[in-house]
């Protein structure tokens, strides 16, 4: 299975392959992490503003990823984030 990536900081580098959005939910299928975000558009991304997109990410991603992002209730639910849909 090809695997969708996902951070919690801006990247610093090939920065116009990745995509920013704001984080919708988090839910799980086929025992892998999937993270709903809303686009943001701009500059460097694919997608229109406001469309959404599921990435498929692994368990131990998504722990690597939520203790990157700032959260005050455990939860990503409204952070901003970047990725790469692959697959």
């Amino acid at each position: 299975m090809n695997h969708d990536r996902l951070h919690a900081r801006k990247p610093t580098h090939d920065i116009g392959r990745w995509s920013s959005g704001v984080v919708e939910s988090v839910g799980e299928r086929d025992g892998h992490r999937v993270v709903t975000v809303r686009t943001a558009g701009g500059e460097h991304d694919r997608k229109e503003d406001g469309e959404t997109v599921d990435l498929v990410v692994t368990f131990a991603v998504y722990e690597l990823f939520l203790g990157r992002v700032e959260t005050d209730g455990g939860s990503p639910i409204g952070e901003r984030v970047w990725y790469r849909k692959r697959g």
